[in-house]
């Protein structure tokens, strides 16, 4: 069993999250958009938000970040990234869970965003029982999903892709 963790990001995190980033979603970005290395920076420098970022770490190692945003009728799964070298050994599933208990106790949703490209995010949202209430952006290139299927699909002004 993996010992899994959180710890508040520092600015000196900047640089892990946006190589982070690459590993975890480049691929994803790269069959939307194109991968831009300039681009990529920029938009990091303007997300990277170190005290409302968190590093999720497993078995003491820095495995990933989360990103939560808790609105007054929703918690927003903002972000939530593992580098590869993490992935499919139930960490991001044991995160979400933790936040549909937490959202459930608090009588909110959980909605987050992820790109129509990112099947193997949807499956896990879908398995956790979150459902596709809306399709938004350009071509639709954006899923937005809820425990609430009947919840409006509204996208935040600035939303962060997963």
């Amino acid at each position: 069993m993996t010992d899994i963790g959180l710890r508040p990001a520092t600015a000196a995190d900047s640089e892990y999250c946006f190589h982070l980033h690459k590993a975890a979603m480049g691929g994803y970005i790269t069959a939307v958009w194109g991968w831009d290395e300039q681009a990529q920076r920029g938009f990091h420098a303007r997300a990277f938000t170190p005290g409302r970022w968190q590093i999720i770490t497993a078995d003491g190692t820095d495995a990933g970040l989360l990103h939560v945003e808790h609105r007054p009728t929703e918690t927003y799964l903002a972000r939530i990234e593992l580098h590869p070298d993490h992935q499919r050994r139930g960490i991001g599933g044991e995160l979400i869970r933790g936040l549909l208990h937490q959202a459930r106790r608090q009588g909110r949703d959980l909605t987050l965003d992820v790109l129509a490209v990112n099947q193997r995010a949807q499956a896990l949202y879908r398995r956790l029982g979150l459902h596709e209430v809306a399709r938004h952006g350009e071509e639709d290139i954006k899923i937005r999903m809820s425990t609430n299927p009947h919840r409006p699909g509204r996208p935040p002004s600035q939303t962060v892709y997963i």
